[in-house]
């Protein structure tokens, strides 16, 4: 079936000719400079913007994460912004390794407002913009690009004029210009009027100027973005001037992606926010800008290791809501339902584990949740699509026990049967009682009621063991004798040995130990693996502060649970 008529309407992107582009041959290998604009950008895209306490709350976040270039506001625009940006200078909030950045019109009072705004402070990046893009010449200003460049370059010669007694009074001032909607220029035209504006501003090697070319909205793909963006740089007069930093929006839904390919095309710096917020689909994501690199091996130099606290923060301070599949910080992010997956993940573990590899190696899971602050309890969830290894990933992660692979299959369909049952995931403690229900807490048919070993050594390396105790069958004491070649073989014997309801056609197949909790309570855990008479396999469970006695209740706990299966 066909769309509804409605397409042709739109006007396709025309892609920027471009011969022998390098970018597709490059690697990232450092990150850029960050600079959030989560309390300018972001701030005027909320439903209800943030008072001076959640903006004072979310810039010290951004302190603590390590962003050292923070846009805080637009100061011009009203007198809250003024306001604010007033307390963050003269209330001591910005460290002297911070630059705050300023956002402003290219219009003469805006401009003198905004460095009233800045008094004082000691680290500035002035931050001017005006719109260049085919479209809105045509439809907002009515103008062509020669009244386009004159709004530019006016602008540049009274900031840069202005500029020069701040300067001398000790302020770091720095200048930044935004031809607004870049994505939809003309790219000669762009780098046209950047050269002006750099002129005007006397940019230099070593004092250069941002040139931040922003995707306003986005309008074309990752790729034909990187190729606008190198030609730009090819042919921008004196590049060593310019500072090239990026500022994406999200519109195709392509933000990170052009973010990545503009960067190997050859900008230098990125404008971004927390978690995407910003104007209609949001600005490109800073989190995921950062953790795309650290699973390269490349440190953003910025601290996402506690990502639940940021998390937390954000939607405090802005209202907003993150998705359950947001990268990194979603809910669910890191979360294995599927059955594959799930045996997938907890085989990464085991190898990791047994291989003591320092490198990450777990399928599934792009980095280790821990180095987010991600707990590993809910990475595998249990519903009706799990397959077996995810119920023994949950036992051994949240209860310690580490269930034989061979057990596995056994208990999953324990688990799969419930949830297909109830309709609906298991949470790790319904999974224990599943556990409990099916091997510690199985009906004792058979239950061990004293014992004692005696080993005899004396043949060289081979021993003979001695078994005597009490065996109960149904409630009724039966004292019982065996000898073997060690104490799970001397039971068994005894076990043929009971003088009413013998145990008989069990075979030994393997078994496993280990401790479940540490310290002075420390306790062993035993998993027999038994043959039955009719030859399936069934596995038992045996807890104790002692190991052989936790050796012999797996046993008996195998054969009750045949005998009940029977």
């Amino acid at each position: 079936m066909n769309l509804k008529p409605g397409f042709q309407k739109y006007i396709p992107f025309q892609p920027q000719p471009i011969t022998n582009r390098t970018w597709p041959d490059k690697v990232l290998t450092q990150p850029p400079v960050w600079c959030s604009v989560d309390l300018r950008d972001g701030n005027q895209a909320l439903i209800d913007p943030m008072n001076l306490q959640e903006k004072l709350e979310y810039f010290h976040t951004l302190l603590d994460i390590g962003v050292k270039e923070i846009e805080i506001g637009f100061p011009s625009a009203s007198e809250t912004e003024y306001e604010i940006c007033r307390e963050l200078i003269e209330g001591g909030h910005i460290p002297d390794d911070v630059t705050i950045q300023v956002l402003v019109q290219a219009r003469e009072h805006l401009i003198r407002r905004t460095f009233e705004a800045i008094r004082g402070a000691k680290n500035v990046i002035l931050h001017f913009y005006n719109s260049t893009s085919t479209l809105q010449r045509k439809v907002v200003f009515g103008m062509d690009c020669d009244g386009i460049t004159k709004i530019a370059t006016d602008a540049a010669d009274l900031i840069y004029e202005m500029a020069q007694p701040v300067i001398e009074g000790g302020t770091n001032l720095r200048f930044e210009y935004s031809p607004e909607s870049f994505m939809g220029t003309e790219m000669d035209y762009a780098v046209e009027i950047c050269a002006a504006v750099l002129d005007r501003l006397h940019a230099t090697a070593e004092n250069p100027v941002i040139l931040n070319l922003p995707t306003t909205v986005e309008n074309c793909m990752p790729n034909q973005f990187a190729d606008m963006l190198e030609y730009f740089i090819r042919n921008l007069p004196g590049r060593e001037r310019a500072i090239i930093s990026l500022h994406p929006h999200n519109d195709r839904g392509t933000g990170v992606a052009t973010t990545e390919l503009g960067l190997l095309a050859g900008a230098d710096r990125v404008e971004a926010t927390l978690f995407g917020n910003g104007e209609r689909t949001g600005n490109v994501d800073m989190v995921t800008l950062a953790m795309n690199m650290w699973t390269q091996g490349i440190d953003p130099k910025l601290d996402f290791h506690n990502i639940n606290k940021i998390r937390d923060m954000y939607e405090r301070c802005t209202k907003m809501k993150i998705g359950e599949r947001q990268p990194y910080v979603g809910e669910l992010v890191f979360t294995a339902f599927s059955g594959s997956h799930q045996d997938a993940i907890n085989k990464g573990f085991h190898y990791m584990q047994d291989s003591g590899t320092d490198m990450w190696e777990v399928p599934y899971l792009p980095i280790d949740p821990a180095d987010v602050g991600r707990e590993y309890e809910p990475i595998i969830r249990i519903n009706s699509q799990s397959g077996k290894g995810g119920a023994a990933f949950v036992m051994q992660q949240n209860f310690g026990y580490d269930l034989p692979r061979a057990m596995h299959a056994e208990f999953g369909a324990v688990v799969q049967k419930e949830s297909d049952r109830v309709g609906k995931e298991l949470k790790p403690e319904q999974i224990f009682q599943l556990f409990d229900q099916e091997y510690l807490s199985v009906p004792k048919t058979y239950q061990l009621e004293r014992h004692s070993f005696q080993e005899d050594a004396r043949h060289g390396d081979a021993s003979q063991v001695e078994f005597v105790g009490e065996v109960s069958y149904k409630g009724h004491a039966m004292e019982v004798w065996g000898e073997g070649n060690g104490p799970i073989d001397a039971f068994f014997n005894a076990l043929h040995n009971l003088p009413e309801a013998p145990i008989d056609g069990y075979q030994f197949v393997d078994y496993k130990e280990h401790a479940i909790s540490s310290g002075s309570d420390t306790q062993a855990v035993c998993y027999i693996h038994l043959k039955a008479p009719n030859g399936q396999d069934v596995f038992g469970v045996g807890k104790s502060h002692n190991i052989s006695r936790a050796s012999l209740r797996a046993i008996l706990c195998a054969i009750n649970r045949s005998l009940r299966q029977a």
